[in-house]
């Protein structure tokens, strides 16, 4: 299976930033990409985050990792988190 991979960068209202990948199918639309990032947002934050293409921005195209594949196939997206997302 094919991904795409979006890297992201929020800032927190502390402000810091997190940084993170959001890994989708290939085909998957951006407006479906940018739902996934603010679902993970919520679930972080516990907040109504703002994340747009300013934020998130497609980075490239590889094969997935069998560890990613889990969450691609039961819920679209796997995050793959960086920096500042703890």
């Amino acid at each position: 299976m094919e991904v795409a991979v979006f890297d992201t960068y929020v800032k927190k209202k502390n402000g810091g930033y997190m940084h993170f990948d959001i890994i989708v199918a290939a085909d998957t639309r951006y407006d479906h990409v940018l739902t996934f990032g603010k679902a993970y947002l919520q679930s972080k934050l516990r907040a109504s985050p703002h994340i747009s293409t300013r934020e998130c921005r497609f980075c490239h195209l590889e094969e997935v990792i069998p560890a990613w594949e889990k969450n691609i196939v039961k819920q679209g997206y796997y995050i793959h988190e960086i920096e500042g997302c703890h």
